[in-house]
């Protein structure tokens, strides 16, 4: 009679990822499943009074009566406007700088790499009220260093909290701490680029800009979806900036973009329950634009590869 002793041994080694793998599940139903869920909840119901005179606030199922209302609220409507025309700002520059950095940094005959990549860096790692407040200050026509300078040499204040300038000012916040995040990025996704190809390239005699622009830039595809994404969705988000802006300008309402159109309805009108059904679209939305902007990248490769 045999005994198979390594039964025992083996279940253990199958079921060892599972093991592993426990606590981020659990952490992601906590934190991530259950509020997603508990706000679609609540975005289904709402309170009504019942009963004659003073009746009994009660909290009753009203199906998408929720999400009917958010679709007519004009607010909202004029916070997505307000969201695209700082979108249409914010991710072509933050995308923009940030592959301009990376194909720079990359090149062969550019020095200081070390420092410059900490700089461009640096300000992803200041939180973005701080890096708000600090904005502030030099947006702030008593205390702007920039007017201060106009004025020295005789040139009009600049006005960075007009009707307009206002998008600019915003963006520039965020530009300013995204890039350096996108930029790391897209120099890893270089710098894993086999050297062997750019010399090849420079054997038949391409410049460096004929490398970066047939090269670099089509073989950092893959990185450029994430990071767009990435962006997509911090345009989509953008709450703290506008929000911290606010008491320096009247050109900022409070409900300036959607996510404080939603901080309105839940904790100054006191209705969460149309907040939720605000956030519930807000959050399909995102998912639905990194959805599409990701179809659309990998159609464009697709075609490229024929």
């Amino acid at each position: 009679m045999t005994v198979n002793k390594a039964a025992p041994g083996r279940r253990g080694t199958a079921s060892a990822p599972y093991l592993m793998t426990a606590p981020a599940v659990a952490l992601f139903v906590v934190f991530i499943l259950v509020p997603i869920g508990y706000a679609i909840w609540l975005s289904l119901h709402a309170m009504r009074v019942r009963g004659a005179g003073f009746g009994i606030r009660t909290e009753v199922f009203i199906g998408l009566e929720n999400y009917l209302d958010a679709f007519r609220d004009s607010a909202l409507v004029e916070a997505l406007g307000n969201m695209l025309v700082y979108g249409l700002i914010m991710v072509p520059a933050t995308m923009g700088l940030a592959l301009l950095f990376a194909l720079l940094l990359d090149a062969p005959r550019v020095g200081g790499k070390r420092y410059s990549r900490i700089t461009i860096f640096l300000p992803y790692a200041v939180p973005g009220v701080i890096a708000s407040l600090l904005w502030g200050f030099i947006y702030l026509p008593a205390v702007s260093p920039i007017s201060a300078a106009l004025e020295a040499v005789g040139l009009p204040a600049a006005d960075f909290f007009g009707d307009t300038s206002i998008f600019f000012s915003i963006a520039n916040i965020a530009v300013w701490g995204s890039v350096g995040f996108n930029m790391v990025v897209l120099y890893t996704t270089l710098r894993a680029i086999p050297k062997e190809l750019y010399e090849a390239a420079r054997l038949d005699g391409c410049t460096e800009w004929q490398i970066a622009l047939q090269i670099k830039i089509p073989l950092l595809r893959p990185a450029l979806v994430m990071t767009s994404v990435f962006t997509l969705i911090g345009m989509l988000q953008v709450f703290s900036e506008p929000a911290t802006l606010r008491p320096m300008t009247n050109a900022i309402t409070q409900d300036w973009v959607p996510l404080m159109r939603v901080y309105q309805q839940a904790f100054v009108e006191n209705d969460v329950y149309l907040g939720a059904a605000t956030s519930v679209l807000l959050a399909a939305a995102t998912v639905l634009l990194s959805l599409g902007a990701i179809g659309v990248f990998r159609i464009r490769t697709n075609r490229s590869e024929r």
